[in-house]
């Protein structure tokens, strides 16, 4: 009795399953938690634009004093908009990524973060994703008091008003950095974040000199004022606004916020791998 074989379809070679890197998985993460906290500015921009009232407040009221005070000085450098604007972006930017911790804070009083820390993502990642989401709004934010300021006159000079704000996204994520890291640190006592960011915010906006020049003021804020990291930034700001690209100042000021950045994710990522669940 002959036995007939029937031939089946031929085999499909099937790969391997990839493992992602550590650092693909890094970044996977990264790019989820920075699309997760960037949601709630798409849906709800006015939050964004809030921001704005402060600044737009200094150079409504602030503005026209040192106009009539130091307009007709050498003090600013001539032009008192390419002097103060550039101040004003580091004041937003300061005061805008300082009290981004609170948000994290609200998450831990809901449980929402808990939650997201018994994921398999890392921990690294959601403080790099939400350190990279302050880019957003700074320049966001900065371009917005840009084009306020060029019907009165400001005419800043294009290239540096482009690398101003690279500065300003570096800087940003730095203090972003910082930021969550405190709210980690005092974990559910809201008042203890604000004690400690108001305490540390005007000390470093003052003696960045950014309202007042430091010219002429006392031996001991001027020598103070050498270890913000803030001067070197609106220094910067103000040398690539007035066109001086090549300013030893910029350099400077790249200097100042890139180690910002690298001190605030330093800690911060530091602090989150610390955190439990």
């Amino acid at each position: 009795m002959s036995h007939t074989t029937v031939a089946g379809p031929p085999r499909v070679p099937v790969a391997p399953a990839t493992t992602p890197s550590r650092a693909g998985r890094f970044w996977g993460d990264t790019g989820l938690v920075l699309v997760r906290e960037l949601r709630p500015l798409v849906r709800d921009p006015f939050s964004m634009l809030f921001g704005l009232v402060q600044p737009l407040f200094f150079l409504a009221l602030f503005g026209p004093l040192l106009v009539s005070s130091l307009g007709g000085t050498d003090a600013l450098g001539g032009d008192v908009w390419l002097w103060f604007v550039p101040s004003i972006l580091v004041m937003s930017t300061l005061f805008g990524t300082t009290g981004t911790g609170s948000n994290l804070q609200m998450e831990l009083v809901s449980g929402s973060h808990e939650r997201l820390l018994v994921t398999p993502m890392s921990r690294s990642a959601m403080l790099v994703g939400r350190a990279l989401k302050e880019v957003v709004p700074v320049v966001v934010q900065a371009l917005v008091v840009v084009l306020v300021m060029l019907p009165f006159g400001l005419r800043p000079d294009p290239l540096g008003v482009v690398l101003t704000l690279g500065q300003l996204a570096v800087l940003g994520v730095g203090i972003g950095g910082f930021s969550y890291a405190l709210a980690l640190a005092v974990r559910k006592q809201e008042w203890m974040f604000w004690v400690v960011q108001q305490t540390v915010i005007f000390p470093l906006m003052l003696l960045s000199g950014m309202l007042l020049p430091l010219d002429g003021g006392p031996a001991w804020m001027r020598t103070v004022s050498y270890a913000d990291p803030l001067r070197y930034v609106v220094d910067a700001a103000r040398e690539l606004f007035a066109g001086d690209l090549a300013s030893p100042a910029v350099l400077w000021g790249w200097v100042a916020a890139l180690l910002t950045a690298a001190a605030g994710l330093a800690v911060g990522v530091r602090t989150m791998e610390r955190a439990r669940a």
